[in-house]
């Protein structure tokens, strides 16, 4: 299932993307695509059976925004360096283990929402992502079919970045990843029997209609089952909890000198196989 929320930031109501692409309300049926629904998997068939009826009510998309398709995100895991190709570029070594970082909730926006450039940033990067969803707690998880069977979905994910306010200003990485828009999400939920190998997506993103990035998941250092499988030994995963696992080659950061960072008025597109596709335009903060 295509699972999305549509609707003004804050009021957004629960929808799916039926199989002619046809947009139906899921209101009726449930509160919200969030965690608590994640982890009722007879709250999911009941939706399941109702796309399938095609008795659901029909939502014209004309004007209609569409949001982060998750609500009520507890945490935001962010992977580092987490393909061959993009530690190469900005000349990295391959970790030996996954980097950890994290985003706060409150830099989720929807897919097509403006993204909004710090003041005094300098340096604001894209980065395309594969998105993962739990839909099960997930707490020491002992092999890769067990972290996958932990997965709820996936979604595309824009881990926009600020490299000044992340490499040169001290500390952690976090300063340089929590600005406010700093993380379109959607514009669906994709639920996890749809793509049968997390490993086998083409990731592209550009900008002013110029590609930037051109990437595949086969080029992670630590799959998506590894990924899910290494968190959890740190930290326990809930239902509704996102992690982004990485961006390929292709950003700014790795560009030559003058590196093209964005600036208002730029328009970044993005998409994944299967997934969707999102569209922002970068304003000043």
């Amino acid at each position: 299932m295509k699972l999305l929320r549509v609707g003004t930031a804050g009021a957004e109501r629960p929808a799916l993307l039926d199989q002619d692409g046809t947009l139906r309300d899921l209101s009726a049926l449930v509160k919200d695509i969030d965690g608590e629904l994640l982890a009722d998997e007879a709250a999911l068939d009941r939706v399941r059976a109702a796309a399938a009826s095609g008795e659901l009510p029909v939502v014209d998309p004309a004007g209609l925004r569409t949001g982060p398709p998750v609500g009520r995100i507890g945490k935001i895991v962010c992977i580092g360096l987490n393909y061959h190709d993009h530690a190469r570029e900005t000349g990295a070594d391959i970790p030996s283990e996954p980097i950890i970082f994290f985003k706060a909730p409150d830099t989720v926006v929807g897919p097509d929402d403006t993204v909004l450039v710090p003041r005094k940033s300098v340096k604001t990067d894209w980065e395309v992502e594969l998105a993962v969803v739990i839909g099960r707690t997930a707490r020491y998880l002992e092999s890769h079919e067990e972290a996958l069977a932990h997965v709820a979905g996936y979604a595309v994910s824009h881990d926009v970045s600020e490299r000044e306010f992340q490499i040169e200003r001290g500390g952690q990485w976090d300063k340089g990843k929590n600005c406010e828009t700093f993380n379109p999400l959607g514009p669906w939920l994709v639920t996890a029997d749809e793509v049968p190998d997390p490993q086998a997506l083409s990731l592209k993103l550009s900008v002013n209609g110029e590609r930037k990035q051109n990437g595949t998941t086969a080029e992670q250092i630590f799959p998506v089952a590894e990924v899910v499988r290494y968190v959890s030994q740190f930290m326990t995963l809930y239902p509704g909890d996102v992690i982004n696992t990485g961006t390929p080659a292709g950003v700014a950061l790795g560009q030559p000198e003058p590196k093209p960072y964005l600036r208002a008025g730029d328009v970044v597109e993005l998409e994944i196989d299967g997934l969707g596709r999102q569209r922002q335009e970068l304003k000043d903060a």
